[in-house]
């Protein structure tokens, strides 16, 4: 197992460099200029080259990458260029808000995908047939437009939750639920509909093998047979479907804190792109790039946990 680990850190090296570099050529490539920005269209031409200069941003894109790089490798991922606030700092002041949505979400479609996906295996029937129809609207609608159809009718027509805003959990549970239930809901329904899909079909594979049959004709009880030999059979490929739902997640949490305004990474990455804040930009990515990594580990920790045999090579 800890072979496992140390492999992926290893190859997850390599992957953080590449997608630091790809990200610092794409902000570089982004219209705009953050010295523009910060003094306006009417400061003097003297006064735009000296902060050019102040930022570093004359100088030539080897050199601000390396400097950046050396940076990152050192735990400084350098300071937001709009308001001084250390990037790390303000990463660590959003990061909760950002897990809570995220595993929140994941937990939710996990728990009511793998239902519905052993309902329908077991059941089938008109069962099977919801779950297409739910697959279809799952893979149909984006998350945002799912969210503004919420706040819409569950915090403005119904006022059941508060329609934006974040209350942290130091405040009370009950307000930090309430804020966090649109949001869950809007971010997990693709991945309810594409958890729910693997399991079925994962479970009628299981379902049809000759050890649950001799299980079956030997008197073991059905709910022992579903619930504790199938669907352990057929929790692999059920678990790496929650580990690429976690992942779709982090995309998806960008627009969903954008549409109940959340103060969490993504609201972050998008003020940082418009504000051609370079490292902010680029700390949000790397820390989004980090959580793709540990899903990865701890799916393939689950693969060991799952089946013995499994060995990543």
């Amino acid at each position: 197992m800890l072979k496992t680990v140390g492999q992926r850190v290893l190859l997850s090296v390599p992957l953080i460099l590449l997608v630091s570099a790809v990200t610092f050529v794409l902000q570089g490539l982004v219209p705009g200029d953050p010295a523009r920005t910060l003094l306006g269209v009417n400061a003097s031409e003297a006064d735009y080259l000296k902060l050019r200069q102040a930022l570093q941003l004359d100088e030539p894109f080897i050199t601000r990458y390396g400097d950046y790089l050396g940076g990152m490798i050192q735990g400084d991922l350098g300071s937001s260029i709009f308001t001084s606030i250390p990037v790390a700092t303000s990463i660590l002041q959003r990061l909760p808000v950002t897990l809570a949505l995220m595993i929140g979400a994941v937990v939710l479609a996990a728990v009511l995908g793998i239902l519905l996906g052993v309902w329908s295996a077991v059941r089938g029937g008109t069962i099977s047939k919801v779950l297409d129809g739910l697959s279809m609207a799952g893979f149909a609608i984006p998350n945002f437009w799912l969210g503004l159809l919420l706040v819409a009718a569950f915090a403005i027509a119904i006022p059941l939750f508060p329609a934006t805003g974040y209350e942290p959990l130091a405040y009370g549970f009950s307000p930090w639920l309430l804020c966090l239930v649109l949001p869950w809901i809007a971010l997990s329904l693709n991945g309810v509909a594409t958890i729910a899909k693997v399991t079925r079909e994962s479970m009628l594979t299981s379902l049809n093998t000759d050890y649950i049959r001799t299980l079956r004709a030997a008197g073991v009880g059905r709910g022992s047979l579903v619930w504790k030999h199938s669907l352990r059979n057929a929790g692999i490929p059920v678990s790496t479907m929650i580990g690429l739902t976690m992942i779709h997640c982090i995309s998806g949490t960008v627009f969903v804190e954008n549409v109940f305004a959340l103060p969490g990474l993504g609201s972050l990455a998008v003020s940082a792109i418009n504000n051609h804040d370079t490292p902010v930009t680029q700390g949000v990515v790397l820390t989004y790039t980090l959580l793709v990594v540990i899903i990865n580990i701890a799916v393939d920790l689950v693969y060991t946990v799952l089946n013995p045999k499994v060995r990543v090579s």
